[in-house]
């Protein structure tokens, strides 16, 4: 059963249908299965896919979503997410059969010698989703911190010039921004001289994003550690509060998208008091 849970993490990354080391064992994404009479396979593992069996399954079945038809053997246990399993005459399981969404048929003891039991896919699906959520909102935390004490630390005026920005104004600034840049990318990508230019915009407009997003964690929390607190506490106090809010439904979008506002506006009015001065 593990070799058979390695092989379901490893399907994300597995072309169109992938045999594993086992020449026998067969592991298919999408598309129906057929072990016929008098073939005997290793472990099946189908994503997407119907399967029928009329010969011998020497190991496991999984099939996440599909329909299970056993007429011959399966020496292992079956696993079946979201469709039916159906046991004919002379369908048998040596081990379990457990199932997620419908009630297997004839899956009566003489033909299940281990235990028949349901399984809930949603309670095993939503802590591995809040898991992975969880991880990359992590991961994004740590990579805006990474990138904002880069900045403060090579650029600490330029910073402190970005601090000073008008919220109301920069918000303003940050939407004609971000509105004017990509359309700016795409005019240029339209001729043949212009499309590098184009390309260099695109490229550049997602980094700016980020430090954008860094930005506006800087300009929040010097708003509430002024002057002469530490840059880096300050950047740090602001970047937790976004990074917090980021974790409310719905809502965490939106202050996303007013962050990188702030911060783009806040970089734009910036850059302009500095060309002036």
């Amino acid at each position: 059963m593990l070799g058979l849970l390695l092989c379901l993490s490893l399907l994300a990354v597995a072309p169109a249908q992938a045999a594993a080391a086992d020449p026998k064992e067969r592991v298919v994404i999408t598309g129906p299965v057929l072990v016929d009479k008098g073939e005997t396979s290793g472990d099946v593992v189908v994503i997407d896919g119907d399967v029928l069996v009329r010969g011998t399954v020497d190991g496991d079945l999984v099939v996440i979503n599909g329909e299970v038809t056993l007429r011959g053997t399966v020496k292992g246990d079956v696993i079946a997410g979201k469709d039916k399993v159906i046991l004919g005459g002379n369908g048998r399981i040596d081990g379990d059969l457990r199932y997620g969404d419908k009630k297997p048929e004839g899956a009566t003891p003489d033909k299940v010698k281990g235990d028949v039991e349901r399984f809930d896919l949603e309670s095993i699906a939503a802590p591995a989703g809040a898991g992975v959520v969880l991880l990359l909102w992590l991961a994004v935390t740590v990579s805006m911190f990474l990138l904002g004490l880069v900045v403060l630390l090579l650029f600490p005026r330029a910073a402190d010039a970005v601090a000073q920005a008008s919220i109301g104004k920069s918000l303003l600034v940050g939407l004609a921004v971000l509105i004017l840049l990509p359309l700016l990318a795409i005019l240029a990508l339209v001729t043949i001289i212009g499309i590098p230019l184009g390309l260099v915009l695109l490229l550049t407009f997602v980094v700016l994003l980020a430090i954008a997003y860094v930005s506006a964690a800087w300009v929040l929390g010097r708003r509430i550690l002024k002057p002469p607190k530490a840059r880096i506490l300050a950047f740090l106090v602001g970047l937790v509060l976004l990074r917090l809010l980021a974790l409310i439904p719905f809502v965490g979008g939106l202050i996303g998208l007013l962050a990188v506002l702030l911060g783009l506006g806040a970089l734009a009015l910036a850059a302009g008091r500095s060309r002036k001065a």
